[in-house]
């Protein structure tokens, strides 16, 4: 069947399967939210009021058998930046939704009432129905439940306690294969969900298929790009030791941020270490190697198991690990797993809840290298919404505001991630530059940067980092349309049957004879659309800055400060 809009709006209680408009028809993922939350949502608009709209979509290669495209993403105008919002994450759900015809969902309007709703997704069908049961109920509980009453294997999109209370930092998390949790993490989706009165999406496929447009040239395009992924070594090195190798990787750059951004090493590093980690999880009998969604052929996911050989937690990652250990100074990966696994559960993002919790160390809330009273605060106070727990759950900024701290590390109001940018400097261009706050993702110029993919600019130089970080926006922006793994790029920089074979995918799908000068300028195309966006809710070039201290603060052990004027951040844009 030809894919459709499903509409749902939550004030009459109405749904609608529409046309999919010709301005939309040639985008997915990433591109398709952000066309439609710039095209339908007022700028200016509250982000938890009636007028904001939250919108998934499958990405243009979703549902098909292409090599690790199994991203859904998520948007809307955010709680958290009060920008143009696109998060993504793996699961099952964007695959299932393209097989069920679903273009994109978008979710519009507030109940009238104080009932809480779900939402059902068949080929050409919505259901909405009132929700009892799993209404504040944590995010394994909730799967495990609809696991239970739905009877067979479903995609399942639901928000966590966070979302319900619509703090700033909430998740939309998504079921993975295995039945544990992946989030759509950054900017407080998950509040926009729980403003709506949505509890959760489930999704039946019913068995229905995406039609390829010429079945062999795909299958020729799929194993050519599947080798280049798996054939590199940075995907080699992820499958065997997560993206938590990079812990030590970044520590010997000087780059890991220590003690809420005070140091850029952490003498308890090799605790914490991807190296450390693999071989817990084989000790204690967990998987190293695991995918999140259907089609992975880098596996950078495990299990982590706790010392009884427990299941703990899954997708165990280098910025969850980096945030919650190097940046509140704690060096126990177990009290770090246990954190990770109640973050998942109450459905709030990894990185700004634990670099909200490093600036409360900062003011003394409680003690760096605290890993027990760490876990206590998420548990009691994050998880059950005390006055400290929502301030926590507001993210980084409001727990500055709230306790005089001068050091916090935000842009446009998110928490910077696990990169020093006065050590590292070409990301710091990202962070300053990205249409949704601070967002390694955004522009990973730690590839270039640090490990040497696509050539090498000194991270400890200005030369060349704007253009840098440009490209590789302009990049991510298309990659996060096709709903592929952002890792591919590893091998698109530096394999160049990778690209190419990545296009014809798409051509061979769709029965189209797109370029590579289509795919730059579909980059430039969804950064213009979200910047125009932001630009009419009244962001100007003054809020694509670092804040003060990293300019003020020489960071060991370079010593360095960030040295970027506003001129030339500025350029960035002259494309």
């Amino acid at each position: 069947m030809a894919d459709k809009i499903f509409r749902v709006n939550m004030t009459d209680l109405t749904t609608s399967v529409e046309e999919v408009p010709a301005d939309w028809a040639g985008h997915g993922g990433r591109g398709l939210t952000s066309t439609i939350v710039a095209a339908e949502v007022p700028p200016t608009c509250h982000p938890l009021g009636p007028n904001n709209k939250l919108v998934f979509a499958p990405g243009l290669l979703s549902g098909t058998a292409a090599a690790n495209s199994g991203r859904l993403s998520c948007g809307a105008k955010s709680p958290l930046t009060g920008t143009i919002k696109e998060a993504n994450a793996g699961g099952t759900s964007a695959q299932l939704l393209a097989k069920a015809g679903c273009k994109a969902l978008i979710i519009e309007g507030q109940p009238k009432d104080d009932n809480w709703y779900s939402l059902h997704i068949t080929p050409g069908n919505i259901t909405l129905n009132k929700e009892e049961e799993v209404v504040g109920k944590g995010n394994f509980d909730v799967v495990e439940t609809l696991t239970e009453r739905l009877g067979k294997p479903m995609g399942i999109i639901t928000i966590g306690p966070a979302g319900e209370m619509k703090m700033a930092a909430a998740n939309v998390s998504v079921k993975d294969p295995d039945g544990k949790i992946r989030s759509c993490g950054r900017g407080g989706l998950g509040a926009v969900m729980g403003s709506k009165r949505v509890k959760f999406i489930s999704v039946d496929s019913m068995d229905g298929k995406v039609e390829i447009a010429d079945p062999d040239k795909f299958r020729e395009a799929n194993k050519t790009f599947a080798k280049a992924l798996v054939d590199h070594p940075v995907s080699q090195a992820l499958g065997t030791y997560g993206t938590n190798v990079l812990v030590n990787i970044i520590n010997e750059s000087g780059g890991l941020p220590t003690r809420n951004f005070s140091s850029g090493q952490f003498e308890g590093h090799e605790e914490i270490s991807g190296e450390t980690m693999h071989d817990l999880i084989k000790e204690r009998g967990g998987r190293v190697k695991h995918n999140c969604h259907k089609g992975c052929v880098i596996q950078c996911s495990q299990v982590f198991n706790d010392a009884k050989k427990k299941y703990k937690t899954s997708g165990f990652e280098y910025e969850s690990i980096w945030a919650l250990g190097a940046d509140c100074a704690v060096d126990n990966l177990d009290h770090i797993a246990e954190a990770d696994h109640l973050l998942d559960d109450i459905g709030i993002d990894s990185i700004e809840t634990a670099v909200a919790i490093g600036v409360a160390m900062e003011a003394g809330v409680l003690e760096f290298g605290d890993g027990e009273g760490l876990v206590r605060i998420l548990r009691e106070e994050v998880a059950k919404g005390t006055p400290l727990g929502r301030i926590i759950g507001a993210g980084a900024a409001t727990v500055g505001r709230a306790y005089g701290v001068t050091r916090v590390p935000v842009v446009k109001n998110q928490a910077i991630p696990a990169y020093d940018p006065r050590a590292i400097k070409g990301i710091g261009i990202t962070y300053a530059t990205s249409t949704q706050g601070a967002d390694h993702t955004m522009g990973y110029t730690i590839a270039t940067n640090v490990l040497g993919v696509g050539g090498s600019v000194d991270p400890l130089s200005k030369e060349g980092q704007v253009e840098l970080s440009r490209n590789l926006q302009i990049a991510t922006a298309a990659i996060d349309s096709t709903g592929m793994c952002l890792f591919i790029a590893f091998a698109a920089l530096d394999d160049t049957t990778c690209l190419p074979a990545l296009i014809d995918l798409i051509n061979a799908r769709f029965g189209i004879s797109l370029t590579g000068d289509d795919v730059v300028s579909l980059g430039k195309y969804i950064l213009k659309t979200e910047h125009d966006f932001n630009t009419a809710a009244g962001f100007t070039k003054e809020d694509d800055r670092l804040p003060e201290f990293f300019s003020l603060e020489p960071v060991a052990p370079h010593n360095v400060v960030w040295d970027f004027e506003g001129e030339e951040i500025d350029t960035f844009w002259d494309f």
